[in-house]
């Protein structure tokens, strides 16, 4: 029996102690558990396993010069639905690759910098201030929700980040509370349609399974981008 497994058992084992309706234990329910694969949590959603974190001591490879060419990161961010005051949200930051570029597009307005990780937050924070770019907020987010203001997202972005959310249901629902009523929601996730996108299996995802996990949470997809070399434009409008 597994870490995860094991968490359930104790969940459901304190809510009969404590006189829980069975409806309250439905946050765990909405998940399968098995042994874990080499990459993965053995946490599933959906049928898909969910996959481990890359932590910040993973930013050299998110700076690496090479990575603007090779994900062509320039049309995706001339894609972006913002306009320069445009309130947007970089969820799983990490060091800024996004946040900072994207700040240059939204000088009237505003972008947060969304990390669990309080390494990647100091470090943007820093960078920020070196940069004088008031409109980047550095914001501690959860497992669970990214802690945004309620509808007043343009947009939310999530780079190769969506398929590593622990409870992705319920930062589903947060992020669908936090965005405006024609707010949108941009998954970019590697082509997990491709075998020669050489990235591990559990790290990048297919159109359907995004699709599938994110219309069961009231989104809808209103643009599949299939411009970037090797990964999924995806996005979402609240249905």
């Amino acid at each position: 029996m597994n870490f995860f497994q094991q968490r359930v058992i104790v969940i459901i084992l304190l809510c009969f102690q404590m006189g829980c309706k069975p409806g309250h234990a439905q946050e765990e329910t909405n998940y399968t558990y098995s042994n874990a694969s080499r990459d993965g949590i053995g946490k599933f959603y959906m049928g898909r396993e969910i996959s481990q974190i890359m932590g910040f001591h993973g930013m050299a490879w998110l700076e690496r010069p090479g990575r603007s060419e090779e994900e062509n990161t320039e049309l995706a961010i001339a894609n972006l639905p913002i306009k320069k005051n445009s309130v947007v949200a970089d969820i799983g930051a990490g060091s800024g690759y996004y946040t900072f570029r994207i700040a240059e597009k939204v000088p009237e307005g505003k972008i947060y910098a969304v990390e669990i990780q309080q390494d990647a937050l100091d470090y943007i924070q820093e960078k920020a201030a070196n940069l004088n770019f008031d409109q980047v907020v550095p914001l501690m987010g959860s497992e669970k929700s990214p802690n945004l203001p309620a509808n007043e997202m343009d947009l939310i972005i999530m780079v190769d980040v969506y398929h590593e959310l622990e409870f992705p249901r319920e930062m589903l629902q947060s992020i669908r509370e936090s965005l405006k009523p024609d707010g949108k929601l941009l998954l970019i996730e590697y082509r997990g349609e491709d075998p020669e996108v050489a990235i591990k299996p559990l790290h990048k995802m297919t159109v359907d399974q995004v699709e599938k996990e994110l219309t069961a949470n009231g989104f809808e997809l209103v643009k599949n981008g299939q411009f970037l070399n090797i990964q999924h434009f995806l996005v979402f409008g609240k249905e």
